[in-house]
């Protein structure tokens, strides 16, 4: 509704700079919902705004405005407000209109269509396999698994990646922390060096060992034992990986493998390619990315002195690879400890001659998970840490799900296990999973009482009158902006935002309206209809998260 009466806006002062009533003004006009309902249902400032470049005063340019718009059929009333605010009442039969309108798009409840259709990358979680994925990382799942879904509905071509970092010191790590745990178990006096992977999974993962190879690895020179202790472990604990992200609803397009990024010798063709072109550069023996060129603090270390490559070389490597994929934008979601790392990746595809817009980079903030309102402190090498699994098992995928996304990616969130696990409103997954099952019970209970739910275009939405029918429609046709306004920002956080309040609104229509009447099936059916609308919103809202829309609670 905001974006056609903006262009109602457009259109009318159009005119009357045709007239000669202003002139020329480039201010696009700002539509917003007023806090108090007594202002209209909505309002704009452009005289505000437009009034220095009118050469007129506030009120006057609002004027204008409002004698231009007298007898449209959109509002009831268009009254100036305080030095120049223009308020809109909309038209009642207007919001019977927008009901059937958005009623007869059935299922999906939205017809979002994006300016231009873009091939999206989205590339999160991407977590080392050393460890199990901790609820740091869930957050990142849910967040970066929603944000696809919803680039989806808002109809961009999207591609999931898990970027798996097989390759380099953290995997000898963990190959020699298994070795350690498995010459333990068979009695060799040795010790775990610091700095190693402590939790009680590499004893397990070293135990599994045993089950394969006995003692077998004991006889074999150490480099061949490490070896064999290091593909086991990454193997399993990326086995682990793929069934805790699968339990969570999370699934990916593609696992690609830093370790065949290097095998194939696309690294050092990237490398190679930068060093003609003059932006990777010798100095005292190591090779350095000139990334200063592209406002990063400092150069940066592409390959040390000693002809080890750093992690940078294959962030070069597979960044290009993204493009060179064919994707026009590519979507990274990191850990917020990754913030310094974005200028020296953007600054990648800046040499490269790539537009660096193109690279988004979503942080996502650490999560404090509280029990009994303390909080649990996490460390993957100490083993002191909560698995996404555990929290998994313990309140649901559902409430996981939407907890993680009921603040923004970026900022703190504290996650109360106990209160995610209630079965009451006071939990926010449950308030709106309760909401939809309850109009479930609506159809129920019509069927019993014999009245059928009738046609969309046989129904009479104008009986819909009362403050909380027109509250519920307003939120419902504010359902494919906000698709595609969250989209467009990459803030998956708005759909849960939205449902919460959208769900408050139901029940209070609910406890206020009595929706199945025999004795006025007319108006049954159209309160019925619109309760369907509301079922359909929510469930369509709920599976961005893949979080169930159930119809009993």
């Amino acid at each position: 509704m905001q974006d056609t009466i903006a262009q109602v806006l457009r259109e009318t002062i159009a005119q009357a700079v045709a007239a000669g009533e202003l002139p020329s003004i480039e201010v696009e006009p700002a539509v917003t919902v007023p806090q108090q309902q007594t202002h209209g249902d909505y309002a704009t400032n452009f005289a505000l705004v437009a009034a220095k470049a009118a050469a007129k005063p506030p009120r006057e340019v609002a004027s204008l405005i409002q004698a231009r718009l007298a007898g449209h059929p959109m509002f009831a009333k268009v009254e100036l407000a305080g030095p120049g605010f223009i308020n809109f009442f909309i038209a009642g039969d207007y919001w019977a209109k927008e009901a059937k309108r958005l009623a007869l798009l059935g299922d999906t409840v939205t017809d979002v269509a994006p300016a231009k259709r873009q091939r999206i990358i989205v590339e999160f979680v991407s977590a080392n396999p050393t460890g199990p994925l901790h609820v740091g990382h869930g957050r990142g799942a849910a967040f970066g698994d929603s944000l696809a879904r919803l680039l989806k509905m808002a109809g961009h071509d999207v591609f999931t990646e898990y970027y798996i970092n097989d390759a380099g010191n953290q995997m000898a790590t963990l190959g020699r922390s298994t070795w350690v745990r498995y010459q333990q178990q068979h009695g060799r006096a040795v010790e775990l060096p610091e700095n190693h992977y402590m939790g009680d999974y590499i004893k397990e993962i070293a135990a599994d060992v045993t089950k394969v190879h006995g003692d077998a690895l004991l006889a074999r020179p150490e480099d061949e034992a490490l070896a064999v202790c290091e593909a086991f472990a990454g193997q399993a604990i990326l086995d682990g990986i793929r069934d805790d992200l699968a339990q969570f609803g999370v699934t990916f397009s593609n696992w690609y493998s830093e370790k065949s990024l290097v095998d194939s010798g696309k690294v050092d063709q990237k490398i190679e390619e930068m060093k003609k072109a003059g932006w990777i550069v010798e100095r005292e023996g190591a090779w350095w990315f000139r990334t200063t060129e592209f406002g990063d603090e400092k150069d940066r270390v592409v390959v040390r002195a000693n002809g080890v490559k750093t992690y940078y070389a294959s962030d070069i490597a597979y960044h290009l690879e993204k493009i060179d994929r064919g994707f026009d934008v590519v979507v990274d979601v990191w850990g917020s400890d990754h913030h310094g790392y974005i200028p020296r990746v953007r600054a990648v595809l800046q040499a490269a001659g790539v537009d660096a817009s193109r690279l988004q980079v979503q942080l996502v903030q650490f999560v404090n998970l509280l029990r009994d309102g303390k909080q649990i402190s996490m460390s993957t090498r100490s083993g002191e840490f909560e698995t996404l699994k555990a929290v998994v098992d313990e309140v649901g995928k559902d409430a996981a799900r939407f907890f993680f996304l009921l603040r923004k990616s970026d900022a703190h969130l504290d996650f109360d296990l106990e209160l995610a696990k209630k079965q009451s409103n006071e939990n926010p997954v449950y308030y709106v999973q309760y909401a939809h099952a309850r109009i479930h019970s609506i159809f129920a209970n019509a069927a019993e009482k014999g009245v059928a739910e009738a046609p969309v275009d046989q129904v009479d939405f104008g009986l819909l009158t009362t403050p909380e029918e027109i509250d519920l429609v307003k939120a419902v046709q504010e359902y494919p902006r906000m698709i595609r306004d969250a989209a467009a920002d990459f803030a998956p956080h708005r759909v849960t935002f939205y449902l919460l309040e959208l769900a408050s609104r139901f029940h209070k229509f609910y406890n206020t309206q009595r929706v199945v009447d025999e004795s006025n099936v007319p108006l049954s059916q159209a309160r019925m209809s619109l309760s369907r609308l509301v079922q359909r919103v929510i469930r369509t809202g709920l599976t961005l998260y893949a979080v169930d829309a159930p119809e009993s609670m």
